[in-house]
C-alpha cells in the first residue's frame, strides 16, 4: 500500500527569515566590488551559509580592521540581532552596518530594555547561549543589573528565588522560538514568588502557529520527520513537541533519512514540518527522498 505523506502548510522559512537571506543576496548583487559580512550565522543552516559563501558574503565572528573608509565593507546584522554596543563599535570601525535583525527579535529586545528601564527584575525565558537571547540579555544590562536567563523552571534556584522575592517587581519577556508550556510553567513558577509580575508573551506569531499545526499532523501521523539545523531552536522545540504524541526524527536534509530506514518502513502515515530557517529545496528533497519508500 502506497505511502501517505503529508506536509504541514506552516513549514520552512518564516518572514523574518526569508527577509533576511533574500535581501543580504540583494545587498551583494548590488555591491559586487565591496565586501560583504554577517557578524555571526546569518540564520542557522549550514546549506543556506554555503550558499552565501559561494556568491562572496562573508561569515564571520570577527570583522577584519576598516580602517575609517565607508566604501570599503559591509557589515550585515543577523536575524538573531546584535547588541546596541557592538552594533555601535561595527559602525565606528567603519562598516556601513545593516541591520537585518527579525522585527518579531526587535520587539522582544525593545520590551526587555522597557522592563529594566522601569526598574523590573527582568527574566528572560530562553537559552542564554542563544545569539538571540545573548543580544537581549545584553541591551537589557544597559539599564539594569536585574537581568536574569532561563531556559526551564529547574533554573529557578534558591539564590534566584530570593532575588525576585526581594525585588519589587518582576518583568517577564520570551525568546521568541520558545516553547508556550515552558512559558507558561516559568510564569506560573514566577508568580508563586512575587507579587507584581508583568509578562510580555514575545513567542512570534509563526512559531506558534507552527508548533499547533505540527502537534496535529502529528496526531494523525505514525511517524514525524521534523527538517531543519541541529543548531537551530526553533526546529529542536519542534521535535521536543512532538516527541510525545507520535515517533519523531529530527534530520537536517535528505542524506539523513538513510539512518531511519526501518521506521521510515514501517510508518504508513508520515508527517514533515520544517524550521524556520530551512530552506525549501531541503524541505522538497526530503519529500522526494520519502517517496522513494513507498
Amino acid at each position: 500500500m502506497k505511502k501517505t505523506i503529508t506536509l504541514a502548510q506552516h513549514a520552512g522559512f518564516c518572514y523574518g527569515v526569508k527577509r533576511a537571506v533574500e535581501t543580504t543576496k540583494k545587498i551583494k548583487s548590488e555591491n559586487p566590488c565591496r565586501p560583504v559580512y554577517v557578524l555571526g550565522e546569518l540564520i542557522h543552516n549550514s546549506d543556506v551559509i554555503k550558499e552565501l559563501d559561494e556568491i562572496g558574503i562573508v561569515t564571520t565572528k570577527t570583522l577584519p580592521q576598516n580602517n575609517n573608509c565607508k566604501d570599503c565593507g559591509i557589515c550585515i546584522i543577523r536575524s538573531h540581532g546584535l547588541s546596541n554596543q557592538e552594533i555601535k563599535k561595527i559602525d565606528e570601525n567603519g562598516y556601513e552596518v545593516i541591520d537585518l535583525t527579525c522585527p518579531d527579535v526587535k520587539k522582544v529586545q525593545q520590551k526587555a530594555e522597557e522592563l529594566a528601564t522601569e526598574g523590573y527584575l527582568v527574566v528572560i525565558v530562553g537559552k542564554s547561549e542563544h545569539p538571540e537571547v545573548m543580544a537581549i540579555s545584553a541591551n537589557a544590562k544597559q539599564h539594569s543589573n536585574n537581568v536574569y536567563v532561563i531556559s526551564d523552571i529547574n533554573e529557578i534556584d534558591t539564590n534566584l528565588s530570593q532575588k525576585i522575592k526581594s525585588a519589587k517587581k518582576v518583568g517577564v519577556v520570551s525568546q521568541t522560538t520558545q516553547r508556550v508550556k515552558n512559558l507558561q510553567a516559568i510564569v506560573s513558577e514566577l508568580t508563586k514568588l512575587t507579587k507584581e509580575l508583568r509578562v510580555f508573551n514575545t513567542i512570534c506569531a509563526s512559531t506558534s502557529l507552527r508548533q499547533n499545526e505540527a502537534c496535529e499532523l502529528a496526531k494523525k501521523s505514525e511517524l514525524m520527520v521534523v527538517v531543519g539545523s541541529k543548531k537551530s531552536a526553533n526546529t529542536t522545540h519542534l521535535a521536543e513537541i512532538l516527541k510525545p504524541i507520535t515517533k519523531t526524527i529530527h534530520i537536517e536534509n535528505e542524506q539523513e533519512l538513510c539512518e531511519y530506514t526501518e521506521a521510515i518502513k514501517n510508518a504508513q502515515n508520515i508527517g514533515v514540518t520544517a524550521g524556520a530557517s530551512t530552506p525549501q529545496n531541503i524541505i522538497e528533497a526530503v519529500i522526494k527522498e520519502l517517496e522513494q519508500y513507498t
